[in-house]
């Protein structure tokens, strides 16, 4: 077995992926198509429901010396399944009003063809995620574009939300903090350097978004397993 210091080839990543997806009960394998050169998966095939193309992407993202994934996997509904963009933008619209972190009174929700579209703005990134989980498992949606903005309304100088920053990544277990540099430019923070996963990249990303103040997140982190 290769471990976690060794550089895995692709035909590798290829194997560990197809594995990662039989283990996930969320998605069958035998509907994914894995192919990858240099380190990026492509994901093909067809599944039934949204919810499991974006749960192979998920899968495929947690395989160690995965770079990136590049998801092509088609959603089509089954016939029970179908509904009409109304139905789903009424459906869309009750999820984000049940759902207690959300202010619905700023967001729209736009359907065209099974595809959901939000607007709108928000204070932050967290409730932007929320957003878009609270409609992607909805039943006849076949994808979501979150076009959400983000707006904050706690204000903090640079050099405060750089400290915060790093020092979130300090106390992190995912995150090497060493690898990684903190710019900020007003309320925009760009992270630069090297980490060996994708999960770690996201887990650095998630801790310049959880800073307060901040509407933007320029992740130029380069993955190098």
């Amino acid at each position: 077995m290769a471990t976690a210091t060794t550089t895995l080839t692709d035909e590798q990543i290829q194997q560990e992926v197809l594995d990662e997806l039989a283990w996930d009960a969320r998605v069958q394998p035998n509907e994914i198509g894995v192919a990858v050169k240099d380190g990026v998966v492509t994901l093909t095939g067809w599944v039934d429901a949204y919810t499991k193309k974006w749960a192979a992407e998920e899968a495929a993202h947690n395989v160690r010396g995965v770079r990136a994934v590049a998801n092509d996997i088609e959603v089509r509904l089954p016939g029970f399944a179908e509904r009409t963009d109304a139905d789903i933008a009424a459906a869309a619209t009750r999820a984000l009003e049940w759902d207690a972190l959300l202010p619905i009174e700023n967001l729209e929700v736009t359907v065209s063809k099974g595809w959901v579209t939000l607007r709108g703005e928000l204070e932050w990134e967290y409730e932007k995620r929320e957003a878009e989980r609270a409609v992607r498992r909805l039943t006849g949606v076949r994808g979501v574009s979150n076009l959400i903005t983000l707006r904050p309304r706690v204000k903090a100088t640079p050099s405060e939300l750089r400290r915060r920053i790093e020092d979130a990544l300090v106390r992190s277990a995912h995150t090497d903090a060493e690898r990684i540099k903190v710019k900020v430019d007003g309320d925009k923070v760009i992270l630069e350097g090297t980490v060996r996963s994708w999960a770690e990249m996201k887990e650095a990303e998630r801790a310049a978004w959880s800073a307060p103040g901040i509407a933007e997140v320029d992740n130029r982190i380069i993955i190098r397993p």
